[in-house]
């Protein structure tokens, strides 16, 4: 692989944290070092990506910010606590980017969306990005810049979503 690429997965629809979890799977598999880096996903949160991650896949590092979204906890942001944390974990994407081959940034729209980094930080990290790594970047309502840039962008439309119905998250469907 000689020039990495962008890629989107944004949209209402469940799909676009699975479909950056398989692209690590297959560049794991195929000898790559991945960085997967989920924002507004604690640590001690029941997952099972990060369980298989790091019991089974030593070529996929994932980092996780460690603190979540106020949609999820239903409680008034503390967005001193979500910045601070936002920025640690970004700042530790920086120092590893020169050694990995993909760096997935799950959550980053919804990061950027929040307030808690500006979106033309993104778009000159991406500009400064290494040559041969690939980014996928993920969330619901990518920012219209992040969109124009990228090489592949993918909307998962929900036409139908059990949580309507009140069927709450699933441990090993949705978690």
């Amino acid at each position: 692989m000689k020039k990495g690429l962008i890629h989107i997965y944004t949209g209402e629809g469940k799909g676009k944290t699975t479909t950056a979890i398989g692209l690590a799977v297959r560049a794991a598999g195929q000898g790559m070092k991945v960085l997967f880096v989920q924002f507004f996903k604690e640590d001690d949160a029941a997952s099972g990506e990060k369980e298989i991650i790091r019991r089974c896949i030593p070529e996929i590092e994932l980092i996780r910010s460690d603190v979540r979204h106020p949609i999820f906890t239903k409680q008034t942001a503390d967005d001193k606590k979500i910045k601070d944390s936002v920025t640690e974990t970004f700042e530790q994407v920086r120092k590893k980017i020169n050694d990995i081959d993909l760096l997935i940034l799950d959550e980053i729209n919804s990061v950027i969306n929040g307030g808690w980094i500006d979106v033309n930080e993104i778009i000159a990290f991406l500009m400064q990005q290494p040559e041969k790594l690939e980014i996928i970047l993920t969330g619901r309502d990518a920012p219209v810049e992040l969109v124009k840039m990228a090489d592949y962008v993918t909307e998962m439309l929900k036409i139908k979503h059990p949580f309507d119905n009140g069927i709450k998250a699933r441990k090993g469907i949705e978690y």
